[in-house]
């Protein structure tokens, strides 16, 4: 049996490519919609992509299953859960597929996957347990477990109603996860467990950065399992405890994903652009201009007016997809060698017009030319006191339940990946000092704010280093800003 691991760092996602080596088929788990590294590993080991498996509809990105499927290659999914969660764009198509119930196998070559229901982050959610039968096995070797059961932790039950708007439905998904546990704690301890997350992804709330693990090791060590076996009530309010707003483009990504990724067929190619189109972009926000440098001091201290700030690192995707919309027209600040990582990471989440790019060297070129470029005003968290003497708004962008933990006293709050679809509710008529922890949420929210028209201040600063000497408070207010 083949099998290659394949991981996406920025958006801590792990795709499967399984094969038999005998026949030289293969099916990949859970891809992308950038299909062509898929393809290109298989040919490398001799092997060719006959079927693709989703493991549930995907929040995060957009699945590749629809790319495979244009091709002719065989689509497994889920035919589990309520009738609002099916894959409507498979159902009654011309596309080959086969949807699944609990307990139903299939053989890509002498590989067998087995579909294992395993409810509770979505309601359509399934597992493969996967047997080398062609090796001699009678027994599975492992279990991709989607979304299901992480590197310490579990797939989060919350995110139909915290991203997607379904109301009412958290601790009832919660209570279906916490079943679905028993049935995993059931299972041989020897089991290998390949997730579909790592560290760094928001489907869970303490993902491990190990990529994969056993099944006695988490019955033994996962936090979340550890809870289930205390009692359903104590797991219910443990699992919802505590978890990080996920970015409001995760309820676009379910959207897609349930009725259709659009297809997309080639990469889109950006062109170069010239320093008149580079100085015609200046003050647009009808398009977005996304500055990637990963210097935030050289943005706060010269970039094109109503520009973006998304460094390209591990935040990149997720600053992206939350201050853009899907129909807008993407210009890059980026060094020309990652320009075709970024388009990359852009169409994962369903952002496919990228028009452009211009280097960092391009604005100072700009610059030296005489074009303007904007800076954002900056004051130190020891400020704090006189800014709100002056009348100015702290606006921290941490997550709710860093700001309920400790907060700068009469702060308010908006977790920055929601700035943008709140962005009615961010305070007016003032003047808003915005900080994080050190300096990177804090940032490229400033820069959002300054796009929106607000009068904005950088607080420079380490947030932890103030607290410690500074009067902070806690819990949650009569007022909260969820």
């Amino acid at each position: 049996m083949f099998f290659r691991q394949i991981a996406d760092e920025k958006l801590a996602q792990y795709a499967y490519l399984v094969g038999c080596q005998k026949t030289g088929e293969a099916l990949v788990i859970d891809p992308e919609r950038d299909i062509d590294r898929y393809i290109r590993i298989a040919e490398q080991n001799g092997l060719e992509i006959v079927a693709v498996a989703d493991t549930h509809i995907h929040a995060d990105y957009l699945s590749g299953t629809r790319e495979f499927a244009e091709r002719g290659v065989l689509v497994y999914a889920s035919d589990e859960g309520d009738e609002d969660w099916k894959y409507e764009w498979l159902i009654n198509s011309d596309y080959r597929y086969s949807l699944l119930t609990d307990g139903d196998t299939f053989r890509v070559g002498n590989i067998e996957f087995r579909a294992v229901f395993s409810p509770g982050h979505t309601p359509e959610h399934l597992s493969y347990l996967i047997t080398d039968v062609g090796g001699g096995a009678d027994q599975p070797i492992g279990l991709a477990s989607g979304d299901f059961v992480f590197v310490g932790d579990l797939g989060r039950p919350d995110l139909l109603e915290s991203a997607a708007g379904v109301k009412g439905v958290m601790e009832p998904s919660a209570r279906t996860l916490y079943h679905s546990v028993q049935r995993f704690l059931d299972m041989e301890d020897y089991l290998q467990v390949w997730p579909a997350h790592g560290a760094g992804s928001a489907c869970g709330k303490a993902l491990g950065a190990i990529p994969e693990t056993t099944v006695g090791y988490e019955r033994r060590f996962n936090a979340s399992i550890q809870a289930a076996l205390r009692g359903e009530d104590e797991f219910v309010a443990a699992i919802l405890d505590g978890q990080p707003e996920p970015p409001m483009y995760f309820a676009r990504m379910k959207r897609d994903n349930k009725m259709g990724p659009a297809v997309l067929g080639d990469l889109p190619n950006p062109h170069l652009l010239s320093l008149g189109e580079l100085s015609d972009l200046a003050g647009r926000t009808e398009v977005a201009v996304v500055d990637a440098r990963l210097d935030r001091e050289g943005f706060l201290n010269g970039h094109l007016p109503g520009s973006l700030l998304a460094p390209f690192n591990k935040t990149f995707n997720t600053v992206v997809g939350s201050f853009v919309e899907e129909d807008t027209d993407i210009y890059l600040i980026i060094e020309e060698v990652h320009v075709g990582e970024a388009v990359r990471d852009l169409i994962r989440i369903g952002l496919d017009r990228i028009v452009g790019y211009a280097t960092p060297d391009m604005l100072d070129i700009y610059r030296d030319k005489g074009g303007r470029l904007d800076t954002v005003p900056r004051a130190h968290m020891n400020d704090i006191p006189r800014l709100k003497s002056e009348g100015v708004t702290i606006l921290d962008v941490r997550n709710a339940a860093e700001w309920q933990g400790v907060r700068v006293p009469d702060s308010e709050n908006i977790a920055y990946p929601r700035l943008w679809v709140r962005r009615a509710e961010i305070p007016t008529g003032a003047t808003l000092a915005v900080h994080c922890m050190t300096g990177g949420r804090s940032s490229v929210s400033a820069a959002l704010l300054r796009r929106l028209g607000h009068d904005v201040i950088f607080l420079d600063g380490e947030f932890e280093t103030w607290s410690a000497g500074h009067e902070t408070d806690s819990g949650i207010p009569d007022a909260a800003t969820a």
